[in-house]
C-alpha cells in the first residue's frame, strides 16, 4: 500500500474542499491524468488554506475486480507514478 494525499470535497453544498491521507494499492490503479478543473478551482477560490498556486492535481483511477472509482490526490502524475512504484517489477511473459 502506498500513501497519497487525496483532496476530498467537505460538502456539495457548501463546495469546501480539504486534505486526507488515503492508502492505494497500485496494482489496482489503471490510469493517471492530470486534473486540471480541480487545480483551476482550488486556486480561484483559495479553498485550502496554504497550497501553493503551482502545485498540481492528479484524477487516479482504481480498478477492483467489478468496481471502479476516481480520486483527486496531490502532485503531478509523474510525480504520483514514482510514488505508486512498488520498487520491485516483475516482468510478465
Amino acid at each position: 500500500m502506498k500513501k497519497l494525499i487525496e483532496v476530498m470535497q467537505n460538502s456539495t453544498l457548501s463546495k469546501s474542499y480539504s486534505l486526507r491521507e488515503v492508502f492505494v494499492n497500485p496494482r489496482h490503479v489503471v490510469m493517471l491524468r492530470e486534473d486540471h478543473v480541480t487545480k483551476k478551482t482550488i486556486n480561484e477560490k483559495k479553498m485550502i488554506e496554504g497550497l501553493d498556486d503551482r502545485q498540481q492535481y492528479t484524477r487516479v483511477t482504481i480498478h477492483n475486480g467489478t468496481v471502479g472509482s476516481q480520486f483527486v490526490v496531490v502532485g503531478s502524475p509523474a510525480v504520483v507514478e514514482t510514488k505508486l512504484k512498488t520498487g520491485k517489477q516483475l516482468l510478465n511473459g
